[in-house]
């Protein structure tokens, strides 16, 4: 088998960029059953949040110009013309001189143009002493200051976090249409290959611990996995499982039988499975280079490698990104990274990509990065990491010391 022309890390972002669509299978979904879900149409705020003007604290809602000059050292004098309560509209009005007593989040009774913190004053029997002054605005949250009617509160694929949720639930909106939950097919391949839960090796047999740690990222991003099991390096088995699963799912993803050998059938058995068929067969990149993605009648098919810390970088980089897109969800051009000083030189090699993983950990209030040393086929880096640096191909290594990007696991 020969590889293709081998695409960059930043190729391979662009042509993921082009050719995954976004799905178009949407669903109406109930607020309290949409987290994690990405928005398939924008919400668009119907009403003002808040609805009324209210205060930030607990204090004296106030006419601001009469609290100037208030100091400790010479107080000013307020008559205390009544108090508003939770979930009431205030009776009482402030006039020149008066202060009306409010909790957090109460209405602003008319009049008022700011509120002073309940800290900032001595209730004497009705003669309010203030001992700061505060401006017009102060402590309050005018009507429609946080979401205003008529503003698009959220754009189409954007992915329902809680805080998203909140905002939604402040409107009253109960359902939202949602792009529906993506389905990823799994498939190991390899005579080696065993199940996981096999109790005792025979010589030679590996057990598939990839389809735990590929379905468990899957699963991080609100994906369901259906398993296919393991096939032998058989092409006419490998052909038909790898096309019953197809069939089922958004998503295929194979793993192993990505390398070169007389025995590796994927580039084949994805090419069999539709048109255009792959688009890239080979990345610049240290561990992974050996990574086929192709598109298949519409739908994505991901060759990873079968060493598993390769599989699980290749997937973080490149599988997260094609079912982020393949979602709805709009996305920023990378992954996201944090930056952390790294703890020693690392050197690299010009025109290939290389990711390290790192422990990270915070000394006198930075991030530091520290290498993983381990051959890449070992398991344990994978567990003893937080995360992979990305010594960019432009770059003949890293200085320690250097503030470099860093892909945190989540």
């Amino acid at each position: 088998m020969q590889f293709f022309k081998v695409k960059t890390v930043e190729e391979t972002f662009a042509l993921i960029e082009e050719k995954i669509p976004a799905t178009e299978a949407a669903e109406v979904r109930e607020l309290d059953r949409a987290l994690h879900y990405i928005l398939a149409e924008p919400v668009t705020a119907k009403e003002n949040v808040p609805g009324f003007d209210r205060s930030t604290v607990d204090g004296y809602a106030v006419r601001a110009k009469d609290t100037y000059g208030s100091s400790e050292s010479m107080p000013g004098f307020l008559t205390l013309a009544g108090e508003v309560k939770m979930g009431e509209v205030p009776t009482d009005e402030v006039s020149s001189g008066k202060a009306v007593y409010v909790p957090t989040g109460g209405m602003l009774p008319a009049g008022s143009d700011s509120v002073i913190m309940i800290e900032h004053c001595e209730d004497l029997d009705g003669l309010l002493n203030t001992y700061k002054q505060v401006a017009p605005g102060e402590n309050i949250i005018r009507a429609g200051e946080d979401i205003r009617e008529g503003e698009v509160l959220l754009e189409k694929g954007v992915k329902l976090r809680p805080q998203e949720l909140g905002a939604l639930a402040s409107l009253g909106i109960t359902h939202v249409t949602v792009y529906r939950k993506l389905t990823v097919g799994y498939l190991s391949s390899g005579d080696e290959i065993v199940p996981y839960h096999t109790e005792k090796l025979l010589a030679g047999q590996i057990r598939d611990i990839n389809y735990l740690t590929i379905a468990g990222l899957a699963s991080e991003w609100n994906v369901d996995v259906i398993y296919g099991g393991i096939v032998k390096d058989d092409f006419a088995e490998f052909q038909a499982r790898a096309r019953e699963l197809y069939e089922q799912t958004d998503c295929l993803i194979l793993s192993g039988g990505s390398s070169v050998g007389a025995k590796d059938y994927t580039t084949d058995v994805i090419q069999s499975l539709g048109e255009p068929g792959v688009f890239v067969h080979g990345i610049s990149i240290k561990p992974g280079k050996p990574t086929i993605l192709a598109m298949a009648d519409g739908k994505p098919v991901i060759g990873l490698p079968g060493h598993p810390a390769s599989a699980m970088i290749i997937f973080r980089l490149f599988g997260e990104r094609i079912l982020r897109r393949l979602s709805g969800e709009q996305l920023e051009r990378k992954p996201e990274r944090i930056f952390a000083k790294i703890t020693k030189n690392i050197p690299s090699s010009m025109g290939r990509s290389d990711y390290i993983r790192v422990r990270l950990f915070e000394n006198a209030g930075e991030w530091w990065a520290e290498p993983i040393i381990g051959k890449s086929g070992l398991i344990t880096t994978l567990v003893k990491s937080d995360g992979i640096v990305e010594i960019s191909s432009e770059k003949e290594g890293i200085s320690q010391g250097e503030s470099v990007p860093v892909i945190a696991s989540r």
